[in-house]
């Protein structure tokens, strides 16, 4: 056996067994690079690796600490913590729930708009799913609603911060696809290539976020036509209708006032992404002080939490850093090139089979897991390949949004279970969110259909 041969078939089982020790629960960055560094003494003794390639790691984690756009993902967190700590999300839920309660299905609606707006000012997944999970599933169940179908408008509208800017995943995904855009189109000759920005990958997802939105409203409309006796409509009573109309303009003003800030400015080319973060940050802080909820206890408090969820995801990043060197330079990248690139239906087929691989994971590992493992194993094959970057990155965010929503792992449903009262079961929440698994991967086809979704913005704005 040749040691080309004999590495290439080593890369390919550490992939499989990394999965296989994530699957029986060990910490993830340590899973990641625990595994390689096994795998990468084997193919030491073996000859086919050597490990003066790990002095390469030292530069690449300061280059993670380094690296300006990463900045954004503390301060987007922080931002989105202490908007949940403000209140701005209760005020919303209620009004919101007021002003479409008279309609059949009328609270799901709410629950679906207003998780659209939560996650284009805040992008906090847990933050939102528990924050509707202890205002709205409470009200929905005593109109009557199904507890399936209550539980699957929560969890699927709190993961639409994955897809709608702004997105600590898709900065993330940013990040990796400029990097490995420009070194394939290096090899291919062109030693000036379009440079793939966060903020163009944020411009490529926001119809595909809109058509999610869209799909999830289309639903709901859909059993209030057919089965309206899970969602009945809860009239407001007319005491109360006297200042709806006040009501919504104060708890709207504020979250589009930043979605506004944040996202127009990135959008509009006035800041970076890491510019608008810090507007945001600060923008938050002044909302909820103008809510007199800022005090020191609660400053300390969004500090601890952004630090915390901030730690755990770089920790990741440096776990797969590992992963990605042994894995890529014991040949992984050469049997990742030939299976994709000899699949049926050339680019296209690549692209499913990638897609669909990505979807099976999403039942076991978390996002970020996710992207930090399969990003830098095949975009640089679907790059070579003709994938446009800016595609490519948003169809990934769009299929890995249901990794929150399938079962058995869906950090969303954990999120809901915690503050689910017990009448609503743990089958219910499994059973209630397939209809929106389902909606999400028709929003990936719909994407293949109409690629123009996702590039056509980016053109218009950076090109």
């Amino acid at each position: 056996m040749t040691p080309v041969l004999l590495g290439e078939i080593l890369s390919g089982v550490m992939f499989f067994a990394v999965i296989g020790v994530l699957t029986l629960g060990f910490p993830v960055a340590f899973s990641l690079a625990g595994t390689a560094l096994f795998f990468g003494l084997a193919g030491v003794l073996l000859g086919v690796f050597d490990p003066s390639n790990f002095s390469s790691l030292a530069a690449r984690y300061v280059g993670f600490m380094t690296n300006e756009v990463l900045v954004a993902v503390p301060l987007f967190i922080f931002m989105g913590v202490m908007l949940e700590r403000s209140g701005i999300a209760e005020r919303l839920l209620l009004t919101m729930g007021k002003l479409f309660g008279n309609l059949r299905g009328g609270l799901g609606i709410s629950v679906i708009l207003v998780g659209a707006l939560l996650a284009a000012s805040t992008g906090v997944v847990g933050a939102t799913v528990v924050t509707m999970g202890l205002i709205s599933l409470p009200a929905m169940l005593r109109a009557g609603y199904d507890p399936k179908l209550a539980s699957g408008v929560i969890c699927a509208s709190g993961t639409l911060g994955q897809i709608i800017p702004p997105s600590t995943v898709l900065i993330f995904m940013g990040d990796m696809l400029s990097g490995i855009n420009a070194q394939v189109q290096m090899q291919k000759g062109n030693f000036a290539p379009e440079p793939v920005s966060v903020g163009a990958l944020f411009a490529g997802a926001f119809f595909p976020g809109l058509v999610l939105v869209g799909l999830y409203l289309c639903w709901m409309i859909y059993k209030a036509a057919t089965d309206p006796q899970s969602c009945p409509a809860t009239p407001v009573p007319v005491e109360e209708r006297q200042h709806l109309a006040r009501e919504v303009l104060v708890a709207l003003v504020p979250p589009l006032a930043l979605i506004i800030a944040v996202l127009g400015s990135i959008l509009g080319g006035i800041a970076t992404p890491t510019e608008a973060a810090s507007v945001g940050s600060v923008g938050a802080m002044l909302l909820a002080a103008l809510r007199w909820r800022l005090s020191f206890r609660v400053l300390r408090e969004v500090v601890v939490s952004a630090a915390t969820i901030t730690s755990m995801i770089f920790i990741i990043l440096f776990g797969a850093a590992v992963f990605s060197i042994v894995f890529r330079l014991m040949g992984g990248d050469n049997l990742v090139h030939e299976f994709l690139g000899n699949m049926p239906g050339g680019v296209v087929g690549a692209t499913i089979i990638v897609l669909f691989v990505m979807f099976l994971l999403g039942f076991i590992l978390d996002t970020f897991e996710i992207i930090f493992i399969v990003i830098p194993i095949t975009a640089p094959v679907l790059l070579a390949l003709g994938v446009d970057p800016i595609w490519l990155g948003v169809a990934v965010g769009v299929n890995l949004q249901t990794s929150f929503l399938t079962p058995p792992f869906g950090f969303s449903l954990f999120y809901l279970r915690g503050v689910a009262p017990s009448r609503v079961t743990t089958g219910m929440i499994y059973r209630g969110v397939v209809p929106f698994v389902v909606l999400q991967l028709v929003g990936i086809i719909v994407l293949f259909v109409f690629p123009d979704l996702a590039t056509w913005l980016p053109s218009v704005l950076y090109d």
